[in-house]
């Protein structure tokens, strides 16, 4: 960044005397062809300048190598599927590899702090979900903090989950679902306390104020057979596992999570809009980057990723799998990953959520 203005004011100087002087040769003020074409050609040079200096050093220089980005879970997952998506095709455009990397345990910290310990030098970033705001309030030794820790350089997609029941329920509203909760006490279930499925029900049960039982299970298949048998009442589910249940009218959907409809329900209300205030939990994928990286790369990769999300053939893929692309600016994203780790510890202190 420093080198940029000296070599830009150099050639300025240059080109202004060449420029200038060779039109100061004439005796006269006449306008004739030669010195027109002079004249054109100085301002050609200027404003080679002004492009030259207003394009920081860095993000003109990065990447000159092979860029890793880091998933903290499991391959096959939808926090890792999405970002393989959008990233291919940011590679393709900044013409370097990104190589995604799932380094795995201890809930997804143990990646995520890999990524808060490396140089923030734009070649290590961490693609992550909403986790990264919930887990210091569900792990225990997390060890890192999403604000401190970590500069948000962009989102990736909102992954709406979705409250579904059996058919034989014979419930087809979710105001349906709070009433026949409230008169009895009814079951769910989620793979774990702390994971955003387990929250986003946990939200909405303290915003509508009904009680239930939570039942723990492995993962979303063996919860949604579980509900879909009539076995556990209800499933906050993500929408990319239930979706083709849904489709087939095996399951019924009955609100979504998100602040927005998700576009693959475009029917089904969200929870706000269905008259519970504060029930809302998003659960979205988005990069990060270790603190200190340089701003003009921090701009240059969000810029990047919002072309990425604006291909027609990666809101293709993306629709395949139940979510929707999210786009914001890098300030915008900065101020939504604050307000969400300010729910999630609000949250947290509501359900008495201490680290395990």
């Amino acid at each position: 960044m420093a080198e940029a203005p000296v070599e830009a004011l150099f050639f300025f100087t240059f080109a202004f005397v060449q420029g200038y002087g060779g039109i100061g040769t004439h005796k006269t003020l006449r306008h004739d062809r030669a010195s027109e074409n002079q004249m054109r050609r100085l301002w050609c040079r200027l404003a080679a300048l002004i492009l030259l200096v207003s394009v920081p050093a860095g993000a003109q220089q990065w990447p000159t190598k092979t860029v890793r980005a880091v998933v903290p879970l499991s391959a096959g997952s939808a926090v890792d599927i999405v970002p393989r998506i959008v990233l291919e095709q940011v590679a393709a455009q900044i013409g370097q590899s990104i190589v995604v990397e799932n380094r795995t345990g201890a809930s997804g910290t143990i990646g995520v702090r890999s990524v808060a310990t490396s140089p923030p030098d734009g070649y290590t970033l961490l693609a992550h979900s909403s986790g990264i705001v919930v887990s210091p309030f569900t792990v225990a030794n997390a060890h890192y903090d999403p604000i401190k820790d970590f500069v948000a350089v962009a989102p990736l997609a909102n992954l709406p989950n979705v409250l579904v029941v059996a058919p034989t329920l014979n419930i087809r509203t979710v105001q349906e679902f709070v009433a026949s909760a409230k008169k009895k006490r009814i079951t769910y279930g989620s793979a774990g306390v702390g994971t955003p499925v387990y929250l986003a029900m946990e939200k909405f049960r303290l915003a509508a104020r009904f009680e239930g039982d939570f039942i723990p299970f492995r993962g979303a298949p063996e919860v949604l057979t579980e509900v879909m048998t009539g076995r556990v009442d209800a499933y906050y589910a993500p929408l990319s596992a239930a979706l083709e249940f849904i489709r087939s009218g095996k399951l019924v959907a009955l609100t979504v999570s998100s602040i927005q409809r998700s576009s693959a329900l475009p029917d089904i209300p969200t929870s706000i809009e269905a008259g519970y205030p504060n029930s809302d939990l998003n659960f979205w994928i988005g990069v990060f980057a270790p603190i200190g990286m340089p701003h003009d790369i921090v701009a240059k990769l969000n810029h990047e990723i919002g072309i990425a999300l604006a291909n027609s053939a990666v809101r293709e893929k993306l629709a395949n799998q139940g979510v929707d692309p999210m786009t914001m600016g890098v300030e915008e994203f900065q101020t939504f990953i604050k307000a969400e780790a300010i729910s999630m510890a609000a949250l947290a202190k509501a359900l008495n959520l201490t680290p395990q």
